[in-house]
């Protein structure tokens, strides 16, 4: 078969095709062949070895969102057959055929396409939970960072979903803040002006309930600085490449800042986490929550696919197709 790696760190030019053997799934796993891959923007920050909490050791190999048939079960395997169509986020992922845990898969409801299904074993589930983290209440305000990412634009969506009364989408460009208000947000704001926050304020001049933080570094700061009393941010990556430095006294207004990760998340409540796959699978095929795809690029290509990741100019998903 044909995988994906990278020898060294450096731009997405590292990202060498090889050719190695198809893997035996070992206990409690299953082989899925490989449709399509959602590639996530922190592999980025894996490939280039920026260090700290996305350093890997070489040679180093990719996560992603696969979504394909099942080839092969493992000892123990008792919840899926061969030839179910399911969904995992996998490492490595990027491969004609790769191994997941069987505890983990999303079964892909009949008529849904490869982009939606991708968004079942992660982004949905982490745009979920991250939002429940910050316990959004009916008719709070919601500023989701980020928007118009494979993540941001599934969280509008569920922010609505959950009964937010005002959502506001931050982006980079004019592009990507009507690409989230097509998508369910009421306000964009250009993330990037230098009057982005006094934009929230105006939009929000009670201030802001839940503020949804996957960049890190100083936004996490200035989110923080946006909250009403009790307000919440959640920050649930770093894709600035900064990991945050809250001072303690930033809290001290009667604010709060919690963290999440969606490995933690299925350890500490693996039941609960189960139950909310099946809650976004019923959303997607009720038509409630949709997924837009950017892209597809073949295997062969996962160079150009990291280039337009971190380029940060995709609307929604990009996947690889083997």
């Amino acid at each position: 078969m044909r995988r994906v790696r990278f020898h060294e760190y450096g731009g997405p030019e590292v990202l060498r095709v090889e050719r190695a053997e198809v893997p035996a799934p070992g206990p409690g796993q299953v082989l899925i062949r490989a449709e399509a891959i959602g590639a996530n923007f922190v592999d980025t920050k894996f490939r280039a070895g920026t260090g700290g909490v996305f350093q890997r050791p070489l040679p180093g190999e990719l996560t992603g969102d696969v979504v394909g048939v099942v080839e092969a079960l493992g000892p123990n395997v008792v919840t899926v057959r061969v030839s179910d169509r399911v969904a995992a986020l996998a490492d490595p992922a990027f491969a004609e055929y790769v191994l997941a845990d069987a505890d983990w898969l999303a079964p892909v409801p009949d008529g849904i396409d490869d982009t939606t299904a991708s968004m079942l074993p992660m982004a949905a589930p982490v745009a979920l939970r991250a939002l429940r983290v910050g316990r959004v209440a009916p008719g709070e305000t919601v500023v989701v960072h980020a928007a118009a990412g494979g993540i941001g634009h599934l969280a509008v969506q569920l922010a609505q979903l959950l009964g937010a009364g005002t959502v506001i989408a931050t982006a980079s460009t004019t592009a990507k803040l009507d690409f989230a208000r097509s998508y369910g947000a009421d306000i964009g704001v250009n993330y990037t002006e230098g009057d982005w926050q006094d934009q929230v304020r105006a939009a929000a001049p009670n201030g802001v309930d839940v503020v949804l933080d996957s960049i890190g570094g100083a936004m996490t700061q200035q989110s923080i600085d946006l909250l009403a009393p009790f307000g919440r941010t959640v920050v649930y990556g770093a894709a600035s490449g900064e990991i945050p430095d809250i001072p303690a006294t930033s809290l001290f207004g009667l604010k709060y800042v919690a963290g999440f990760s969606l490995l933690a998340w299925r350890t500490a409540r693996p039941e609960q986490a189960r139950q909310e796959m099946t809650e976004l699978s019923e959303h997607v095929r009720e038509g409630r929550l949709r997924a837009a795809l950017h892209s597809t690029f073949p295997l062969a290509d996962a160079a150009k696919a990291h280039q337009l990741l971190e380029d940060r100019g995709q609307l929604g998903r990009v996947l690889l197709i083997p």
